[in-house]
């Protein structure tokens, strides 16, 4: 019996992916990850938890290392993560708005330098099952006060009362340059996949492709990319060509690559409107590669 308990601390400590904890005995753990859905009007107000949708790199506390949302480990300095509670726990890691590729660059370095004294491990969510969220969150609150560590904190969660509310400050957060609103049922328990108890709210819609070719520019543009052709994990094959740089039109991201863009709607064929490129997507942190 000694011997199946090593083994299975064993494969718990080094499986490749998200871990879902029973209440009360965070080392029993099965793989799970709760994703969202978007957000629709009708729901009421009152009964969800807002809280502002970190543009970071998402991340998971096992209770004894960092892993990305696909598994992959994740190089955090030893001090980054010291007095860490040994629960799981799903967040965010973050440095500030607008400060993705930045973000991306340090997370994904397997150098664990300095520059990890920018970011925090923003939590957002337990892997708990038995607990609604309301419980979850201030249990949160909790680990974050005992360990006391200066890289460690919870997104803060606030209600509001009414659609015209949740408008205005979704309006407010994206001017700021924020993503926007997530919305967490009080009273919702951690499921495995999309759930209706864990809502995204954003001014336009975003998703993840993979670049097929580039096409060369004309005009202002000869001599650089003009566009992309892109392929999204549905299938559906368009081109992009606004929202680059001049730096990224003259060193373009590499065929098989993937990106993230944004988009609002789709055309009568299906094909994603007026999407724009907003930036490359790390293997490490694809929600389309999982």
């Amino acid at each position: 019996m000694k011997y199946t308990c090593v083994a299975l601390l064993f494969i718990f400590f080094t499986q490749a992916h998200a871990q879902f904890i029973d209440e009360g005995d965070p080392h029993r753990v099965i793989e799970q990850q709760q994703l969202a859905e978007t957000y629709r009007p009708g729901i009421d107000i009152g009964d969800y938890l807002i809280s502002e949708k970190l543009d970071g790199i998402r991340g998971r506390w096992t209770g004894d290392r960092l892993i990305s949302r696909n598994g992959n480990p994740i190089s955090a300095p030893k001090w980054f993560t010291q007095n860490w509670p040994s629960y799981p726990m799903d967040g965010e890691l973050w440095t500030k708005r607008n400060d993705f590729e930045q973000i991306a660059s340090i997370v994904m370095s397997t150098k664990g330098d300095e520059r990890w004294h920018t970011v925090t491990f923003m939590i957002f969510d337990l892997p708990i099952k038995n607990k609604p969220f309301i419980q979850r969150y201030h249990l949160m609150q909790e680990l974050v006060a005992r360990a006391q560590s200066p890289y460690l904190r919870v997104i803060p969660q606030y209600p509001l009362q009414s659609n015209l509310a949740l408008q205005e400050r979704l309006t407010e957060v994206t001017a700021a340059g924020g993503e926007g609103l997530m919305l967490h049922l009080k009273q919702g328990y951690y499921q495995n996949g999309r759930s209706k108890h864990l809502l995204k709210l954003k001014q336009f819609n975003d998703d993840e492709a993979q670049v097929l070719a580039i096409v060369e520019g004309k005009g202002k543009y000869a001599g650089m990319m003009g566009s992309m052709v892109v392929q999204t994990k549905a299938g559906i094959k368009f081109k992009i060509g606004s929202g680059f740089s001049d730096t990224q039109r003259r060193h373009p991201p590499a065929i098989g690559s993937w990106i993230t863009f944004k988009y609002y709607g789709y055309t009568k064929k299906g094909i994603p409107r007026f999407a724009t490129f907003m930036r490359m997507r790390p293997n490490e942190d694809n929600p389309a590669l999982q």
